[in-house]
C-alpha cells in the first residue's frame, strides 16, 4: 500500500484525484497507476486501469493470475470488474468510497456471480489514504473560493 500511496501523492502533484494503484505477484510490484482523468481528458484513466495495463503487459497476459491489486480507494464498478476480467486473486483498498464505490460501499461486483471471484479486503491504511483525498479536496474548494468542484 505505500507504494499505492506514493501513486496517490504523485497524482495530487499533477492536480489529479489523488487514487494510486499497484499490482503486486510473488511479492513483486508488476504494475503502477494513479489517476490520470484530467491530464487526459478520459474518464476510463482510472489508477487501477493503468496499473492492471501495465501488469499485463509486463507479463504478457491479461490473465492476473495470483496477483493482487493494491489501491488506496476503493474502486469504483468500472475497476472492480476490470479486475475480476484480469482475474487477480484480491482487491486491497484503503479509503471505502461512500459515493461510488464498487467493492461493497455501493455495490459488491467482486461478489456476482461471475466466472472469477475477487477477494476483497478494506481498510487497509484507510485513514492516510482518506487524508490524502480530504487534503486535496480542501485545496480545491479553498482554490475555487469555497465551492464545490465536481470529481
Amino acid at each position: 500500500m505505500a507504494q499505492a500511496l506514493a501513486e496517490a501523492r504523485a497524482a495530487a502533484e499533477a492536480a489529479e484525484v489523488p487514487v494510486g494503484a499497484v499490482v503486486v505477484k510473488d511479492g513483486v510490484v508488476i504494475g503502477r497507476g494513479r489517476n490520470r482523468v484530467e491530464g487526459r481528458g478520459d474518464a476510463t484513466a482510472h489508477a487501477e486501469l493503468e496499473a492492471l495495463a501495465q501488469a499485463a503487459q509486463a507479463t504478457g497476459d491479461r490473465r492476473l493470475n495470483g496477483a493482487t491489486l493494491y489501491v488506496t480507494l476503493e474502486p469504483c464498478p468500472m475497476c472492480a470488474y476490470a479486475a475480476v476480467l484480469a482475474r487477480v486473486d484480491g482487491i486491497v483498498y484503503g479509503a471505502a468510497d461512500a459515493k461510488a464505490g464498487g467493492c461493497g460501499s455501493v455495490v459488491n461486483v467482486p461478489a456476482a456471480p461471475f466466472n472469477h471471484h475477487v477477494a476483497v479486503r478494506g481498510g487497509v491504511r484507510a485513514a492516510e489514504c482518506a487524508e490524502i483525498l480530504a487534503a486535496f479536496f480542501l485545496a480545491r474548494r479553498k482554490a475555487n473560493g469555497g465551492a464545490t468542484p465536481s470529481g
